[in-house]
């Protein structure tokens, strides 16, 4: 290669590198006036979706759910792998979490700090419900870091010893993906949302892929869960939360 080629190839490089689009640091100020989250606004609400869920010993569970949600107060889902059969059931409150495993008999009743002890992993009524709705997990403050990349922001913001991770798309102002994690478990959630559409004039994510990393018997083990909500109905009506069968 001569000379003259080699440094027209270096040019080149060094004016492609400069017009590369590169992440913008925002300062406090400029963050509260250019990113805006959407935050997906009901009184109650009920759904139905398919749901998968894979487990890390191979085993898949196919079936629907039926969702109900009154904001702030309680989510409550039913699983049914088919034929009719109701196979578990859930309620989320404030205060914790409490599965019936109708199935194989393996319940769950626990505060959110026993679940954290239990398996590694910081969850709460918060986190689930802005899993369900693409919500940014806190509302933006000066102690968080913000990145504008192209068309999204990035956005860490750590509460009570949680990292929350948000991926937040620029047009709709919705989470396109969301992970979670600290330094002192092992446990981890990732939830990612490939497309929104309109639902009574709010961007909305009818596919949702979830990942829980948690821990059992001193080892990490990962179920993924993928949802695809085919009705989703935001309602004034009161609903009911039946936990027992």
């Amino acid at each position: 290669m001569n000379k003259g080629l080699s440094i027209f190839i270096f040019l080149v490089a060094i004016t492609l590198a400069g017009c590369a689009k590169r992440p913008t640091l925002y300062s406090a100020d400029e963050a509260m006036k250019e990113f805006s989250p959407n935050y997906f606004e009901f009184d109650y609400l009920q759904a139905k979706a398919r749901l998968v869920m894979e487990e890390d010993n191979g085993k898949t569970t196919r079936g629907s759910m039926t969702l109900r949600a009154k904001k702030d107060s309680v989510i409550w889902f039913s699983i049914s792998p088919g034929l009719g059969i109701e196979a578990a059931r859930g309620l989320i409150t404030r205060e914790e979490i409490k599965i019936k495993d109708r199935i194989n008999g393996q319940d769950v009743n626990l505060t959110f700090d026993q679940f954290q002890n239990t398996y590694g992993l910081k969850l709460s009524l918060d986190l689930f419900q802005n899993i369900l709705f693409a919500n940014v997990p806190y509302g933006v403050s000066y102690r968080d870091r913000l990145l504008r990349v192209g068309k999204t922001f990035e956005l860490s913001q750590r509460r009570d010893g949680i990292l929350y991770e948000s991926v937040v798309g620029v047009q709709h102002g919705k989470v396109n993906k969301l992970e979670t994690g600290s330094r002192f478990h092992k446990g981890k959630l990732t939830a990612t949302y490939p497309e929104f559409e309109d639902l009574e004039g709010q961007p909305y994510a009818y596919k949702i892929l979830i990942t829980f990393a948690m821990e059992n018997a001193g080892e990490l083990q990962n179920t993924l869960i993928n949802l695809e909500f085919n009705k989703v109905e935001p309602q004034n009506t009161p609903l009911t939360f039946p936990y027992n069968f």
